[in-house]
């Protein structure tokens, strides 16, 4: 099996799930418990990650728990939220700059939604760990729709079945199959280092035994 591009989801997989600690901050900011607030932002998160502004988004999201946001909460819920997905796990990245040294191309492909999106797209460093750059938002395509694998493996210049996706939602590793890359669940990193990169003649991760974080 050749394998030429690896393609990296991002929450979940380049960063951490947001901890407890942050959610009851951003709940106590809009008036809600942290529960209400999970239920409310899942909800009907597939329009924002397609492209949805964050006024409407967030004004659906108060209008699901009872409630209504001004403008000014709004803003602190954004402000949350980029919070929430932006402890990265810097194992992943690590490998990707060996991945690239053996001269395989890498990618991301997220379901974002566009101030995160921004947000990622100015921080300094980041994105340079990829070849190519696939965000929901900017397609107004989601995962697991077809059309967002097939503008990564394009972006990347290799076929779909060259390409390993991974990706932390089941419905999305087999979106990525149904369009013809290989893909596989990643839980942690520590499950992933196992076995997976074995398996498809990738090098093996360096050593590490604590999570580091930028």
């Amino acid at each position: 099996m050749q394998i030429g591009a690896v393609i990296f989801d991002y929450g979940g997989v380049l960063c951490f799930h947001p901890t407890e600690e942050q959610i009851a901050r951003a709940a106590a900011k809009c008036g809600l418990t942290p529960a209400e607030l999970v239920r409310a932002m899942w909800k009907k998160r597939i329009a924002y990650d397609a492209g949805q502004s964050p006024n409407e988004y967030w004004s659906e999201v108060a209008r699901i728990a009872g409630r209504t946001f001004d403008d000014d909460t709004i803003a602190r819920m954004v402000e949350c939220e980029i919070d929430f997905w932006g402890r990265f796990d810097q194992r992943p990245l690590d490998w990707i700059q060996q991945l690239r040294a053996r001269g395989a191309r890498v990618g991301i492909l997220s379901n974002l939604p566009s101030p995160l999106g921004a947000h990622l797209r100015t921080r300094d460093g980041f994105l340079d760990h990829f070849d190519h750059i696939t965000f929901s938002f900017e397609l107004n395509v989601v995962k697991p729709q077809r059309e967002i694998y097939e503008h990564a493996v394009r972006g990347l210049n290799i076929s779909p079945d060259q390409a390993l996706f991974l990706d932390d939602r089941p419905e999305n590793i087999e979106g990525a199959r149904a369009a013809g890359l290989h893909a596989e669940l990643y839980s942690t990193w520590e499950e992933f280092v196992k076995e997976t990169p074995a398996r498809y003649g990738l090098p093996a991760p360096a050593p590490d035994d604590v999570a580091r974080r930028q």
